[in-house]
């Protein structure tokens, strides 16, 4: 079974978006029911030299909308990373969303055979090789460091939260 750029990358990327945004609203609840300042989890990081909740989001979204670029002739919104609330983080969220959801199977159509330049590495790779090693690696890493920002701070999520699977 062949799959396709398009379903290798947009319906990922909403989902782990997605996962992202359920997060957002039990960080809220958490920090609602724990009376603490949610800007105390969007400032949250695991180590000083990491970037805090809000980055983690910031470069999922990044990472997601700026691929398409790299893979089509379409042009990704620009956003300010001046993101200080859960609130400002779940737009940016949405936001993201609702643009790889303008996205359509047609347009990302011979991007695996895409020439994608990745300067900070000074080196040129096909769209394929982009989206299995770099594009899905780098978001699910940011996506895998809020869901660990949250847990270390005592929000409920887990595996199942992560994975996505509603009961």
């Amino acid at each position: 079974m062949a799959i396709s750029m398009y379903d290798a990358t947009i319906p990922v990327l909403i989902r782990g978006l997605g996962i992202l945004d359920d997060y957002l609203d039990r960080a809220a609840a958490f920090a609602a029911d724990h009376k603490i300042d949610p800007k105390v989890l969007v400032n949250a990081r695991l180590a000083p030299d990491m970037l805090p909740l809000s980055g983690q989001i910031q470069r999922a979204s990044d990472t997601s909308k700026g691929a398409i670029p790299r893979l089509t002739d379409l042009q990704a919104p620009s956003f300010a990373d001046n993101e200080a609330t859960l609130e400002d983080l779940k737009k940016r969220v949405a936001d993201t969303m609702a643009f790889l959801k303008t996205v359509t199977p047609a347009q990302l159509e011979g991007s695996d055979k895409r020439k994608v330049e990745l300067k900070f590495y000074n080196t040129i790779i096909t769209g394929d090789l982009f989206v299995l090693q770099f594009l899905l690696p780098n978001f699910f890493f940011h996506v895998t460091t809020a869901h660990d920002i949250l847990r270390h701070n005592g929000v409920k999520v887990g595996k199942r939260d992560y994975l996505g699977w509603k009961s």
